[in-house]
């Protein structure tokens, strides 16, 4: 089974190395920035020059790209070449009724279809570590299983087409509220005189321990907000999950307060640093 990558940006690039290294067939890649594709050659992918010749070359395609209008761009140019020999799996992060009507046209085209989003960070993507929530068929999702599993270790299938996006919005959203949550008590602690170190190791004597502050607590004592995952990332996400809960009648105060957060960031610049830069916007932020 041949395979086709397009999206090599910080977490596909990282994916589709894992593809070739595990993979015993070609893998043809491709992004719109030819450096990124030229890496990816170097490490045993073969390059392509457009979206189209990489579902035109490949069985099976994988698409990592950031946004639904990007989504929608890859869908356009490759659909005249989908036919029933052809299966796509989208691992981007976008709005779920987005991913539904794409999987519509691309099934309309008799092609399969599956939304594979990603948990976890740049890290976790290099060691082939990732968490990856499927929507689709359970015919279809058994049959890709095994590439998937080149790129994640903890695999769910969610439900039909959108259902993995679904849960990929709801972890995102969850993330966002503890990490709030962690902003604003260690900045608290801090103006108290407790460092972040410190007062990690005391959260995780209770039952406040968390994954985001075991994970970015040195991050945030060094200063060093070098981007694993970034903030314009997570602030698509969690206007995703706004927009998805108006939709489902739910009311997201937590999540409401988190977005806030984020566009504060994003007012601030901080787009292109990594998401744990949100500590930044607590900081500066006056008590009413």
């Amino acid at each position: 089974m041949k395979i086709g990558f397009i999206g090599l940006g910080i977490m596909g690039s990282a994916m589709c190395e894992n593809i070739i290294r595990k993979h015993d067939d070609r893998v043809f890649v491709f992004d719109h920035i030819s450096e990124k594709t030229e890496l990816l050659a170097k490490a045993g992918g073969i390059a392509c020059t457009s979206c189209r010749e990489t579902a035109e070359k490949a069985d099976l395609i994988i698409t990592m790209v950031p946004k639904s209008e990007h989504v929608r761009a890859v869908m356009e140019e490759i659909l005249p070449v989908l036919d029933a020999s052809k299966t796509w799996i989208d691992m981007s992060t976008i709005d779920p009724s987005v991913s539904v009507k794409i999987a519509e046209t691309v099934k309309a085209a008799g092609a399969a279809f599956l939304d594979a989003p990603v948990v976890k960070s740049r890290p976790a993507a290099e060691a082939g570590k990732l968490g990856i929530y499927v929507g689709g068929t359970q015919e279809d999702y058994e049959r890709v299983l095994p590439v998937l599993s080149y790129m994640g270790e903890n695999i769910i299938r969610m439900g039909d087409n959108g259902k993995g996006l679904v849960m990929k919005i709801c972890h995102n959203a969850l993330v966002s509220q503890i990490q709030n949550g962690v902003n604003e008590t260690s900045v608290l602690a801090e103006k108290n005189g407790i460092d972040i170190m410190t007062f990690a190791q005391a959260i995780s004597y209770g039952g406040g321990q968390n994954f985001y502050l075991d994970s970015k607590k040195r991050v945030i004592a060094a200063e060093d907000f070098t981007t694993a995952f970034s903030v314009a990332n997570m602030h698509k996400d969690v206007h995703i999950c706004l927009d998805l809960a108006k939709q489902s009648g739910t009311a997201m105060p937590g999540e409401e307060n988190a977005a806030k957060v984020y566009d504060e960031a994003m007012e601030q610049g901080l787009g292109n640093e990594d998401f744990s830069a949100t500590v930044k916007v607590v900081k500066g932020r006056k008590a009413c």
